[in-house]
C-alpha cells in the first residue's frame, strides 16, 4: 500500500502585497510569490497533525510558495524538499490580469479544452500531473509521501478518478470526500494498491 498526502499549499504573500514596480510577467510573479507571516505559521501548524509523521518523502512544484509550504514536512521528517515543476499550477496564459475572463473558473473546470492565450487547458494539466504521480509512485512503493501542489491543478488531477463538478462536492465512487470549498492547505489523502490504481480518498482536516 503506498499512501500520498497531496496538498494546496498555504495562504501566498499576495495578500499582504501592496504596490508592486516590476517587469516580472504575471506567471513569474505567480511563482515567486513565498508565504504570508499566516501562510508560514499555518504551514508549521498543518505539518505538525500526526496525520503526517513518518513520511518518506516530500515533493513540492517550482513554487515558492509550494516549496515553503513543503520544508515543514520536510523538516520535521528530517528529510529534503523534492522539486518538480510538473506540479506547478495551471498556467493561465495572460500578460495582465486584465485579460483574465470573468467564467474562467468555472470555463476551465467545466471544458476540458478551455484555454487563454498561451496557457494550459485542463488535459494538459492533468496530462503533465499524471506523469509526475506515476512516477512518483512507482519510485516509492510502500512508501508515505506528501506532495505540495496547487488547487486547480490537483483538482484536474483528481478528475482522472473523481467526479468533479463547477461549485459542487467531490465524489469518489459516488460518495461525497469533500465539499469542494478549498482552503489554504487542504490535504487528500490517497492510498493505492501494490497494481497503483487508486482504492481510497479522504479530505484529511488541518
Amino acid at each position: 500500500m503506498t499512501t500520498v498526502y497531496i496538498l494546496r499549499h498555504s495562504q501566498a504573500f499576495v495578500s499582504q502585497q501592496g504596490n508592486m514596480n516590476t517587469k516580472d510577467s504575471v506567471q513569474l510573479i505567480n511563482e515567486k510569490s513565498p508565504l504570508s507571516v499566516y501562510g508560514e505559521e499555518l504551514a508549521k501548524k498543518v505539518s505538525m497533525n500526526p496525520e503526517y509523521n513518518n513520511i518518506d518523502i516530500v515533493y513540492a512544484s517550482n513554487y515558492v510558495r509550494a516549496m515553503a509550504t513543503a520544508k515543514y514536512f520536510a523538516n520535521n521528517n528530517n528529510i529534503k524538499v523534492n522539486i518538480d515543476d510538473r506540479l506547478g499550477e495551471r498556467v493561465q496564459g495572460i500578460i495582465s490580469w486584465d485579460e483574465l475572463p470573468k467564467d474562467f473558473e468555472e470555463r476551465q473546470l467545466t471544458d476540458e479544452t478551455y484555454k487563454v492565450g498561451f496557457g494550459e487547458n485542463q488535459i494538459e494539466v492533468r496530462k503533465r500531473m499524471e506523469e509526475v504521480l506515476d512516477e512518483i509512485i512507482k519510485d516509492n512503493k510502500d512508501r508515505r509521501i506528501v506532495i505540495v501542489s496547487h488547487a486547480t491543478a490537483i483538482s484536474f488531477l483528481l478528475m482522472k478518478w473523481c467526479t468533479i463538478e463547477y461549485r459542487k462536492p467531490y465524489l469518489f465512487n459516488g460518495k461525497e470526500f469533500f465539499d469542494g470549498k478549498w482552503d489554504y492547505c487542504t490535504s487528500f489523502k490517497l492510498l493505492f494498491d501494490d497494481n497503483n490504481n487508486l482504492i481510497n480518498i479522504e479530505n484529511i482536516k488541518c
